[in-house]
């Protein structure tokens, strides 16, 4: 159709129903050429019961990928069509079955030579066709099942929306953006502390003028992420990557990975070696990003902060 044309791949879904509609359409009349009275949405359930176990509901459905309510649905239509019987005992007389009655194994035998001219015309278009339909409805099956397309896209959405993240230095104006992005997490999770107060409440005097860093990543201009490297007086780390905040508006947008590595390359600018960091593994997404950025985890070191209860490295000498 030339709607297809003019959509795109967006129309996917719509177009594979107007095909289906179109098959489902054909189907019909094909019964009525062999002379069979048969509903074309029957015959999953009619196959899978025609080769000759008894099936509960349970079983038919996960068979065929319907819903039960769906497949009771369509078992009570071909109990009314006299083509299978319900209330049958399984082996151990526990379970309700269901099965095809003599009419519909009669019916099934009819069938196969439908079934035969059906394979032989598809057939057919495939070698007319320069493309395999039904191998490729196999393949996209398979990968629709490894990750579905909602999957696809919400990755697709990530990935345009973090083009649009720009990562500067910090300035005075984004001040209020650094002590309110901070107290926002700290506040859900734990308490404002001592060492909290210090260093967001002055940054330029705690942060910067003893030789740290401060970074802010925007989103269409709005500070929605800041992170800090401080200087560190210690024999083994140069500096504390601390005071790391993304706001809950920049979820799914990757704010807390640029700006991660983004501070992570300031760190190799400014000639440090190895990092440190504080947290606390209440912090699950923040905890799987340092793993995800090189950070390892470490023991032993006294730390300002009541709510910490991990200590991170990242060697900068092996990355």
């Amino acid at each position: 159709m030339e709607l297809f044309e003019k959509t795109g791949k967006i129309a996917l879904g719509s177009r594979l129903r107007y095909m289906a509609s179109n098959v489902t359409d054909e189907a019909a009349r094909l019964h009525e050429l062999y002379q069979i009275d048969f509903a074309p949405k029957w015959f999953p359930v009619f196959f899978v019961l025609s080769e000759g176990d008894c099936k509960t509901i349970t079983d038919i459905a996960n068979e065929i990928g319907h819903s039960q309510p769906s497949v009771t649905k369509i078992v009570k239509e071909m109990i009314n069509a006299g083509l299978v019987e319900d209330n049958l005992r399984s082996q151990d007389k526990r379970r309700n079955m269901v099965g095809l009655t003599k009419q519909g194994k009669a019916l099934w035998e009819r069938m196969r030579i439908q079934c035969i001219d059906i394979d032989h015309a598809i057939d057919g278009i495939i070698q007319e066709a320069t493309h395999n339909l039904w191998e490729a409805l196999a393949e996209w099956e398979f990968l629709l099942e490894q990750k579905s397309l909602l999957k696809r896209v919400q990755e697709q959405k990530k990935i345009r929306e973090s083009k649009d993240v720009r990562v500067v230095p910090y300035q005075a104006e984004y001040r209020q953006a650094f002590k309110s992005l901070n107290e926002e997490w700290i506040s859900t999770y734990f308490e404002m502390e001592e060492t909290d107060h210090k260093a967001l409440d002055n940054p330029e005097e705690y942060i910067l003028a003893k030789g740290g860093k401060i970074l802010v990543a925007l989103y269409n201009n709005e500070p929605l992420g800041v992170c800090s490297l401080i200087k560190m007086d210690h024999p083994e780390f140069d500096y504390e990557l601390a005071k790391m905040a993304v706001s809950p508006k920049a979820q799914g947008k990757s704010v807390g990975t640029i700006l991660g590595r983004a501070i992570i390359e300031e760190a190799k600018t400014l000639g440090a070696s190895k990092l440190y960091l504080e947290s606390n593994t209440i912090l699950k997404p923040a905890i799987n990003l340092y793993h995800k950025l090189g950070f390892q985890k470490i023991t032993g070191y006294p730390s300002p902060y009541q709510r910490c209860n991990i200590q991170m490295e990242l060697d900068l000498r092996n990355s």
